[in-house]
């Protein structure tokens, strides 16, 4: 099947607009295999890969560990009876306490990351017997309705309501505007610690200490999204270590099976669980907690021990960070602001055309990459956490041309 027969079966079966945009972005090729920080096409096109599936291959794509790992499980139980008691979930939980800030210790494994904010919301309102959640403009929580009634992009938001009742939005890193807002009437406040979608957004310093004294003052809930920035994505395994916080429910998912399966999770203070443990066939799934799934998170969290990832994401970060602001010092005018923390970065644009160019020149050269889903001016780059320094200068001179080739074309964009 030649590519434009899968390209006009897109067209014809799942969403014409969609193909369309692909084309007019450059991406006009049909994936093949993976391997590490590539990807091939069905031409045998090699792209290195800087997107990272929004933050899924923390590991490179196919690590043979993991895989082996899936492999080995398949044959034997993929999918839970959900009768029996189920080894691989049980060794999962203990591992997320271990991994987790301070006190979390029970976990809800589920499938994706906005299925995890589901829960964690569920979980929430069971406990403190309230419904009501402040949230951050700009914020990115998934896109079911209880996770779109948490996400802060209008955008998203304005085509399905009515959406849940009960849902605030003030502005992200604010902590005046969380002060004269907060009281005891909430069941939590929900954030990312870094606004992915929003734009690779860091809160300024101590913000999240300041959340969690605000919510412990007024006995509401603390709920973290780190869908996105969980499982060492910025040099740790959770960003809210970088203030030395403890959630109170945690919610993880992208990176957490190793590129390799989808699964999200949520983990829990043992008083925020009660609810459940009194009735714990209140919120279930059918394919959460799956062997096979689990059995990839194992994997995933034992790689990350095993090969320092965590240690190399912020070496490789802050090595990254620094030739991209070399890259902005040499062209302000296309770039605006380099920033991220880990291998979470993202380059600030001066226009929205400019995002638009360089995507076309970086993908025509080899390179994956998107701009965030809330602002198109930023485009971000989330590669693997091992990603070797040689391919980081590959990229790095890659971005540098067609940098410099839109600085040639700013004023006609």
């Amino acid at each position: 099947m030649s590519t434009e027969q899968v390209i006009s079966k897109y067209e014809k079966y799942i969403n014409p607009a969609m193909a369309k945009l692909f084309r007019f972005m450059g991406l006009n090729s049909v994936e093949n295999r993976a391997q590490g920080c590539y990807v091939y096409d069905e031409q045998d096109k090699e792209y290195i890969d800087c997107l990272g599936g929004y933050g899924v291959f923390a590991l490179g794509h196919c690590h043979p560990q993991v895989v082996k790992a899936v492999q080995e499980q398949v044959g034997r139980i993929p999918l839970s009876s959900k009768v029996l008691f189920n080894r691989q979930l049980a060794d999962l939980a203990e591992k997320l306490a271990e991994i987790t800030p301070g006190d979390l210790q029970y976990s809800f494994i589920v499938n994706s990351g906005t299925e995890a904010v589901e829960a964690m919301l569920k979980v929430a309102k069971l406990a403190t017997g309230k419904g009501k959640f402040l949230c951050m403009t700009n914020s990115f929580h998934g896109k079911s309705l209880g996770s779109l009634s948490a996400t802060g992009r209008e955008l998203f938001r304005e085509p399905f309501k009515p959406l849940l009742n009960g849902f605030e939005h003030i502005p992200f890193g604010d902590i005046k505007a969380l002060e004269q807002k907060l009281d005891s009437s909430y069941a939590g406040v929900i954030l990312e610690p870094i606004q992915g979608e929003g734009g690779i957004i860091l809160p300024p310093a101590g913000y999240l200490q300041k959340i969690r004294e605000l919510c412990d003052q007024h006995g509401v809930l603390m709920l973290v999204d780190e869908v996105q920035t969980g499982m060492g994505r910025t040099g740790k395994y959770f960003a809210v270590e970088h203030e030395a916080v403890v959630p109170d429910i945690i919610a993880l998912a992208k990176a957490l099976g190793g590129g390799v399966m989808p699964i999200g999770a949520i983990v829990a203070r043992e008083k925020v669980w009660q609810g459940l443990i009194e009735s714990p066939f209140l919120h279930t799934t059918t394919f959460g907690g799956n062997q096979l799934a689990c059995t990839a998170a194992l994997a995933t969290i034992e790689v990350i021990e095993k090969e320092g990832l965590l240690a190399l994401a912020r070496d490789n970060g802050a090595y990254f960070l620094a030739g991209l602001r070399a890259i902005q010092d040499k062209y302000p005018a296309v770039i605006t602001q380099v920033r991220g923390l880990g291998m979470m970065l993202g380059l600030e644009l001066s226009k929205e055309g400019v995002g638009g160019l360089l995507l076309s020149l970086l993908i025509d050269d080899g390179i994956l990459i998107a701009y965030t889903l809330n602002n198109p001016k930023v485009i971000r780059l989330e590669p693997a956490l091992n990603m070797p320094r040689e391919l980081i200068d590959i990229v790095l001179a890659k971005i540098a041309c067609a940098v410099a080739t839109a600085n040639e074309a700013i004023e006609d964009l």
